[in-house]
């Protein structure tokens, strides 16, 4: 158990926080929230957070179109059905499901679950019973889900059905999810690349968040290498069009479901693929702490802005005649007050709200009702992110120390983690690990032809005559000085014949794209050093 001590004046007593979540639910509630409250931040961007806001699992939000394989990507990772799946070409899922660790199997509605405190939902009492109706949370004993909590989300529409109305704002609840997800993952399915005006729609209100999005180009295994490069080119193009950032998003591409590659032409990409996006999905709890830490600094500089914002249309507001006129004259000239704040304050463009959506809010509020500027709440919030937050962080870094191993395990994660079906088992420097016979020894007649032009002294080469054969492979030389750390055994200085074979076989090993190991793996270890 760790914990820091913060002393604001001599009036107050130290402050304990024994864990991160307790340290940012308190400075939240004691420097943020009053802020908030005060500029009615709640009524333009998000809710107030709650108890379960920080100290909830992290969470996985998946979002695509329908029949791209979001349902069959979660029974993929729990290698287990749960409650209210739905699977098929069609759009099957129609309800927004929560998929969560319970010792009981079973459904929660929508409506019960939004009154539960200890489940991070209740602010979506908000959005009405439209969508309380469509919104479940299926429980179900599970490894996986002891570490993480899973969004399945309903398929986004197109063409002639994504004009029916679903009866609640389907953009905003993604994007009060996205606050509080630690990861979104958008599917798309090999062969519908097309992004609807819904799914444009839904991309766009996930903005700000796109350090949390990966992309999985799915089913990718029914396509050969060819298409497959202009479905893969096909679909960065898209996304670069939607998703305005300098940044390239993570794409993973592969065929998230337990049953035969169709094409198996790209299998080595494919495991690859999944090897990375799972240990991205696996280091989600070890990160949590870090990335609540990092929503609530930048929940803490829209607060300030909104703060200065609704101020500024305060002080500009008349005491008695011509209110609403002047109100319409502040909307429309809201890109003026940005720029005065933003010189006056020296805040950057990129922490302002969207113009567009703040001007449409405003149009329904009672300017009378704001709050002039209050410089106390701001200094408090200033000091929570100058002094408060930095010494947080060496409470998360303690906190990550404590726990190295906490991954996420269980289901597919554990398939593929040792054993012969391991990413890389058997290849590069672990080809031969469990083969009786030294694996150099098949290359070494090659090799010896090679070592015996060198004119060994004493059954050895030199370090000089052994670099003028190792350039020829045209590798760097930090590269060709591990080679040599790893081939000079005995630590002599010189390689004998068994020592010069390893050294080219470690330089086929590069040569064939494959890492080196920081220590020469038993398995190759020349017959003749292992004894000593």
């Amino acid at each position: 158990m760790f914990s820091w001590s913060n002393k604001e004046g001599k009036k107050k007593d130290p402050e304990l926080f024994q864990t991160v979540s307790d340290g940012l639910r308190r400075l939240y509630k004691s420097k943020l929230l009053p802020l908030e409250d005060t500029y009615r931040f709640h009524d333009f961007h998000s809710p107030a957070l709650e108890d379960a806001d920080f100290d909830n699992k992290p969470m996985v939000l998946l979002v695509g179109q329908y029949s791209t394989g979001k349902t069959t990507f979660i029974r993929h990772l729990m290698e287990q059905d749960f409650p209210g799946m739905r699977i098929g070409p069609e759009p099957t899922t129609d309800s927004f499901i929560a998929v969560m660790h319970g010792e009981q199997e079973g459904l929660i509605p929508g409506n019960a679950l939004v009154v539960d405190p200890k489940k991070p939902f209740r602010k979506l009492n908000a959005f009405g019973n439209a969508f309380l109706n469509r919104f479940v949370c299926a429980q179900m004993p599970n490894p996986v889900l002891d570490s993480i909590s899973i969004i399945d989300t309903p398929g986004i529409l197109s063409g002639e059905k994504q004009r029916i109305s679903r009866g609640y704002d389907f953009a905003a609840v993604l994007e009060w999810f996205a606050e509080r997800v630690d990861r979104i993952i958008l599917l798309f399915d090999a062969h519908k690349l097309d992004i609807s005006d819904e799914f444009s729609e839904v991309i766009r209100a996930l903005k700000n968040h796109e350090d949390k999005m990966r992309v999985v180009l799915n089913k990718a295994d029914q396509i050969g290498t060819q298409q497959l490069m202009r479905v893969y080119g096909a679909l960065m193009w898209s996304l670069g069009k939607i998703v305005n950032t300098p940044e390239v998003i993570r794409v993973y591409i592969g065929s998230f479901w337990a049953q035969p590659l169709l094409v198996p032409d790209n299998r080595k990409l494919f495991e690859a693929e999944e090897q990375d996006l799972f240990r991205d999905i696996q280091g989600l709890p070890r990160n949590a702490a870090l990335r609540k830490l990092n929503d609530l600094i930048k929940r803490a500089r829209l607060a300030k802005v909104h703060a200065y914002i609704i101020s500024a249309l305060k002080k500009e507001m008349p005491n008695v005649f011509g209110k609403e006129n002047k109100k319409k004259e502040l909307i429309a000239n809201l890109g003026e007050i940005y720029s005065k704040i933003e010189k006056e304050h020296q805040i950057s463009p990129g922490d302002f709200p969207k113009l567009s959506k703040m001007q449409e809010i405003l149009a329904g509020q009672d300017f009378t009702k704001f709050q002039s500027l209050k410089p106390k709440l701001l200094e408090s919030v200033e000091d929570m992110l100058a002094n408060d937050i930095a010494k947080l962080m060496t409470l998360v870094r303690q906190e990550e120390a404590a726990m190295p191993s906490h991954a996420v395990h269980g289901g597919a994660f554990e398939g593929t983690m040792n054993g012969p079906f391991g990413h890389g088992y058997g290849e590069g420097a672990s080809e031969g690990i469990d083969e009786l016979e030294w694996v150099v020894a098949k290359d070494k007649p090659t090799y010896d032809e090679i070592f015996y032009t060198l004119s060994p002294v004493n059954g050895k080469v030199s370090g000089a005559m052994a670099k003028k054969e190792m350039v020829k492979s045209k590798l760097p030389n930090n590269v060709l000085g591990k080679i040599w750390k790893l081939a000079d055994v005995d630590k002599d200085g010189y390689l004998d014949d068994e020592e010069f074979a390893l050294a080219n076989h470690l330089i086929k090993v590069k040569l064939e794209g494959h890492e080196l190991p920081a220590d020469l793996p038993e398995h190759l270890v020349p017959p003749s050093k292992r004894e000593q």
